[in-house]
């Protein structure tokens, strides 16, 4: 049975004659678990939902003032289906078409989980790719799954998953706002801990009706969660709200988030300054370490007075913050004070002030949700722009994650290009090293390194999916706050290193942020402000971060901790009067496989005298048989990072299902899979039922974080056309 034969997608107009129309379908008589939705086109709403009691829950639903408006329901159904799935493919549902923009979903945000069951990935992802298409079809969606995930509806969505911690954090949140005698939350996490989306989630789950909540439908570890949100909606039945964010690029940002979200409108984004216009019982304010006081303000200086003589406030001693505490009923920030990066920025003690007040509740955010490297990666960039990694300290390495150094930045545009070419959403991103000539002269460039002449980011507003962005480079302005797939960070001249001392140094003269340095006269201060300028942009990249140092000295310091572009430097090459064949090395065959489809690259002589030889581990056993080579693509990314050099052992036979092998297509004709080699999982496949695979088929499994790769499939007239070589060892760098 093929993918697309797995469920079934059937319209009903969602009336009163629907029940009678069920009568028909087995799935819904039957008690079957089944996925639904409710939608109509006309007035642009959509609701998702899930059932083993389909009579039960159309019936409910045509009774509800807020469903019965809707003129459609989609039925989609499978045997394949079971509870979990179902949970699964309506969480996901619901994620997709509330980002997509062809539907406003009338659902509530509470309750989406992440559930784990048998053949998540293997089977039921790819089911759910088919439904979408589907629905794709019959009008329901628009876009693509890939065009999805890049798009800021997707990735600020109030519809999402969270973590255990996050969850934990939001009860702490819903539980201090019932309490009278706690007028602040501050929320602190670092950089990429989902500070941004909870701070969405937050103000989407106090913006719904209860009616948006199906609480019959949450589990017992879910009681709580529903008592805290029947009493939130008593004491606050339509709460007055603001969400502040204090960068306008980033606002704008989520103010078109807001425009396509039941019951948000833009018009609750805003910026400290319109704060002073009313009170509000809650106040969400997202990187509230940005708030600002009266030190550099430029042309702010004369609104920054006139807001505190309005509020009746020393304009010297107060800042935004004490708008915001002043003009709340509840005040909610999410703060970071590792992201402060400018003089004008509200001071920390301002912030471990309010902190310590009896009215204020903390609660923290740890676990790193952007970048793959997680807090592994977090922890390794702080040491090593403090300073403080050990001289034993070895190269950053991560399977899941890019950290690369380049010694080219031509080099460095180039890979970011490709990147956006591939995965989209590689920027170029530069600490404020080079006046910002362009914008009154579009025809100069501003930052000139060598050969390679570059300008500053062409606007400010939402600049990162602004449409030239790729041939541009952004700052610290233009993309705090938002998260990328790869970033290239340039390290201007205003940052070096001091080989005696063993510490990083700033150059003032070099830093061209004039409300970033002045009225700085501690250079600690501005070291202080550019180092966290440097974390904050290193943290913005969710599969990679490439660097490149125009500093020198700077750049020979980063080259012990960083792996360098093309070079796998915990890969040892022998020279020929070094090796002892087969002990203590292995030859590096001169080919190069490819991890993505079957590449047209051949083989050399195994005989070949002049092979580069590798080095080893010494616990490798029978080495005669091992060989090695590289590995280009990502279609094995999970196991194997793209430009590996692995270490394989010569196949002669025995078990090779389940082990990721190294196989030729012997096949020139197969216009399929043509000459070459591949690297990919081994599955001798009998008796399955999906589409064309057959009794004795061989399958050639991905392991990609890259949903887009797809099986090989080999029939039973097409596997002799296929010769294992060799199966994997391991990854040496």
């Amino acid at each position: 049975m093929s993918i697309d034969k797995a469920f079934e997608v059937r319209r009903f107009d969602f009336n009163d004659q629907l029940i009678a129309e069920f009568r028909n379908v087995h799935y819904a008589k039957d008690f079957w678990p089944i996925v639904y939705i409710l939608s109509d086109g006309s007035i642009g709403e959509a609701y998702i939902g899930e059932t083993t009691d389909a009579y039960a829950r159309m019936n409910s639903h045509l009774s509800n003032n807020a469903k019965n408006k809707l003129t459609n329901v989609h039925l989609i159904t499978s045997d394949k289906f079971n509870k979990s799935a179902t949970l699964d493919i309506e969480s996901n549902l619901i994620r997709y078409i509330a980002a997509d923009g062809q539907f406003k979903l009338i659902n509530g945000n509470i309750g989406l989980a992440n559930h784990n069951y048998y053949q998540k990935k293997e089977v039921y992802w790819e089911i759910f790719v088919s439904i979408w298409n589907k629905l794709r079809k019959e009008g329901i969606s628009k876009h693509s799954i890939e065009y999805i995930d890049n798009s800021n509806l997707f990735k600020y969505s109030p519809y999402k998953c969270l973590s255990s911690e996050q969850r934990q954090g939001l009860k702490v949140i819903m539980k201090s706002l019932l309490l009278e005698e706690v007028s602040t939350i501050v929320v602190e996490g670092g950089a990429g801990t989902g500070k941004t989306i909870l701070a969405i989630f937050l103000f989407k789950l106090l913006n719904s009706k209860l009616d948006d909540f199906n609480l019959n439908e949450f589990g017992e570890d879910e009681v709580e969660f529903i008592s805290l949100i029947e009493e939130l909606k008593q004491k606050f039945p339509k709460p007055s709200m603001a969400l502040v964010i204090p960068m306008a690029s980033f606002r704008k940002t989520v103010s078109k988030v807001f425009k396509n979200i039941k019951g948000l409108s833009p018009k609750m984004v805003v910026g400290p300054a319109e704060i002073a216009n009313e009170k509000y019982d809650i106040i969400v304010v997202d990187e509230s370490h940005r708030l600002r006081r009266r030190v550099n303000l430029g042309t702010y200086f004369g609104s920054f007075d006139k807001i505190c003589e309005r509020l009746a406030l020393d304009k010297y001693s107060c800042s935004e913050l004490d708008w915001i505490t002043l003009q709340s009923k509840k005040a909610i920030l999410f703060y970071d004070d590792r992201q402060s990066i400018k003089p004008s920025d509200a001071r920390k003690e301002d912030f471990d002030k309010l902190k310590s007040e009896k009215t204020t509740k903390i609660e923290y955010l740890k676990s790193q949700f952007r970048v793959k490297g997680g807090n592994s990666y977090v922890d390794y960039i702080d040491k090593l722009l403090s300073c403080t990694l050990p001289l034993t300290a070895k190269v950053y390495n991560d399977k899941e994650y890019e950290f690369v150094l380049f010694e080219s930045v031509g080099d460095l545009v180039n890979e970011i290009k490709k990147r956006d070419d591939e995965h989209h959403l590689a920027r170029l991103i530069a600490g404020y090293s080079w006046p910002w000539i362009s914008q009154k002269d579009k025809t100069k460039f501003d930052i000139n390194i060598g050969e390679v002449q570059l300008q500053w980011n062409g606007t400010n507003d939402d600049w990162i999916n602004s449409p030239n962005a790729v041939s541009e480079v952004g700052c610290i302005h233009t993309t705090q706050g938002y998260d990328l797939n790869y970033a290239g960070v340039i390290f201007g001249n205003e940052i070096t290193y001091n080989k005696e001392s063993k510490q990083i140094e700033i150059l003032k003269e070099c830093y061209f942020d004039r409300n970033g340095k002045n009225s700085i006269t501690d250079p600690n201060q501005l070291k202080s402000y550019i180092v966290n300028i440097y974390k904050t942009i290193m943290l913005r990249g969710i599969k990679g971060t490439y660097i490149y140092v125009c500093n020198e000295a700077l750049r020979e310091y980063f080259k012990q901790h960083i792996a360098l572009f093309g070079n796998k430097n915990s890969v040892k090459f022998l020279p020929l009067s070094d090796v002892i064949p087969y002990s203590n090395a292995v030859p590096v065959y001169d080919f190069t496989a490819a991890a993505g489809a079957f590449s047209e690259l051949q083989i050399v002589n195994l005989d070949n005298k002049e092979l580069s030889w590798v080095e080893i581990p010494t616990n490798i056993k029978n080495k005669e048989e091992l060989f090695a080579c590289t590995i280009k693509g990502e279609s094995m990314n999970k196991i194997i990072p793209n430009g590996s050099i692995c270490l394989f052992r010569q196949y002669t036979g025995g078990s090779r299902n389940g082990k990721i092998v190294l196989v030729e297509s012997l096949n020139i004709q197969d216009p399929d899979f043509g000459a070459g080699y591949t690297v990919k999982e081994y599955h001798s496949v009998k008796n399955m039922t999906v589409d064309t695979w057959r009794h004795n088929s061989i399958v050639l499994k991905p392991l990609s974080n890259d949903p887009e790769f797809q099986d090989i499939v080999l029939l039973e007239d097409q596997v002799n056309s296929l010769r294992v070589i060799g199966v994997f060892e391991m990854v040496l760098g």
